[in-house]
């Protein structure tokens, strides 16, 4: 599995308490993020695919908070739920970043920030310093009024059990032109791609066509891939009563794994489970699962989205910073002047059996198994790509229509 995401913002000239516990905090706080995130989405895409990197779009508002100061700063904490200008949370996620695993053994993961810098744009030193030193971001100084010349490279992901590619299909990059940033003086990019191997793979040979109910009901024929393996699985009910299943998948040499979220009744829509999920719920079943032994039905799906982060930013009460009057990110340079004026967000998943593509494997029949309990992914669900120990969410989306 694979996703790959680009956040974007271009900027123009003109729950933590001191109790101890701040890992076990920042990791609630993290994964409320991501879920304040999807439920914003899926409040305005009923019944559509969607993918979305959390952890891709909190590092930009990060760095952007080193130079924010006064309201702007403010209303940038209570998005985020914290603020790096806290001493311990500074070290903390800046440990974090720094140990993002790489993996050896199955697959990689990159998390990086760029600061594109129009030339002669000045800059506060303790600023350029600050951005430096943050999670593999770096300054680079550009001509932002050659948008024909200058292209946002963006690394294509490898084959293997998942793939993809850059932000721009069949680019290799994204001009600048695309999204209007030719009279930019800043532009801040973040990237996180990954990239794994599962711990147990699907075979391409047990892949068949079977039956996907869609939300309105709609029933496709879809490639539905299948093991029958050691998983860990829970059932459980959220704050309404609503019973779901919910199934880790691990990758291999990885701490992070793919969590599935499926309605127990086929009858209930993700609409109605959406609103009811929190952090705490979410720490509550991923730490929950138990080992057992199931047959795993999970659809091939390809997933590729992109937002217009400033409307959801907006609607959280973050308005300061796309204002030119308002904001205030006299940190970044010393003077005022500075804001945000556009705020992109772009991401992809893939998720396929290791190395193929799945062609001419749809023959074969399994037989029902009745000793074997059944996790089978025929209708919509959740999907999230979980680091357990930090509460980073690095993807989490919705798959309503495995064709789309």
């Amino acid at each position: 599995m694979l996703p790959f995401l680009v956040t974007v913002f271009f900027l123009h000239s003109c729950f933590l308490r001191a109790n101890g516990h701040l890992r076990e905090g920042m990791m609630l706080l993290k994964t409320e993020f991501a879920l304040r995130l999807y439920q914003s989405v899926a409040a305005c895409r009923n019944d559509t695919n969607f993918v979305i990197s959390p952890t891709g779009v909190s590092l930009p508002l990060e760095i952007l908070q080193f130079g924010a100061e006064g309201s702007t700063s403010q209303q940038l904490a209570d998005a985020l739920g914290y603020t790096i200008h806290d001493q311990r949370v500074k070290d903390f996620l800046h440990a974090v970043y720094a140990t993002l695993p790489t993996f050896s053994q199955g697959g990689e993961m990159e998390l990086a920030c760029s600061l594109f810098v129009q030339m002669g744009t000045p800059l506060s030193p303790c600023f350029v310093e600050q951005v430096s030193w943050w999670a593999n971001s770096s300054l680079e100084p550009v001509d932002l009024s050659e948008p024909n010349s200058t292209t946002i490279q963006a690394s294509e992901g490898t084959s293997g059990q998942t793939a993809g590619e850059g932000p721009s299909e069949g680019s290799g990059g994204w001009p600048w032109e695309q999204v209007g940033a030719a009279f930019a003086q800043l532009v801040l990019v973040s990237t996180m791609s990954f990239q794994g191997t599962w711990r147990k793979r699907f075979s391409s040979t047990d892949t068949q066509i079977l039956p996907f109910t869609c939300a309105r009901g709609l029933v496709l024929q879809v490639p539905m891939m299948h093991q029958m393996a050691e998983v860990n699985y829970g059932q459980f009910q959220d704050t309404a009563s609503h019973q779901v299943g919910v199934l880790e998948l691990p990758y291999l040499g990885s701490a992070v794994s793919l969590f599935l979220v499926l309605p127990r009744d086929k009858d209930i829509p993700l609409s109605h489970i959406e609103p009811h999920l929190t952090a705490s719920t979410i720490h509550l079943w991923t730490t929950s699962l138990r080992r057992a032994r199931m047959d795993v039905f999970l659809p091939r799906f390809r997933i590729q989205s992109q937002f217009n982060l400033k409307s959801i930013l907006n609607s959280w009460g973050v308005t300061d910073l796309f204002d030119p009057l308002k904001a205030n990110l006299k940190g970044i340079s010393g003077q005022d002047g500075f804001y945000v004026s556009e705020a992109i967000h772009k991401a992809k998943i893939e998720v396929l059996e290791e190395g193929t593509k799945a062609s001419g494997a749809t023959a074969l029949l399994l037989l029902k198994r009745s000793r074997i309990p059944i996790f089978k992914a025929d209708r919509p669900f959740i999907y999230f790509l979980r680091e357990p120990n930090t509460g980073f969410v690095f993807s989490i989306g919705r798959v309503s229509n495995p064709l789309d």
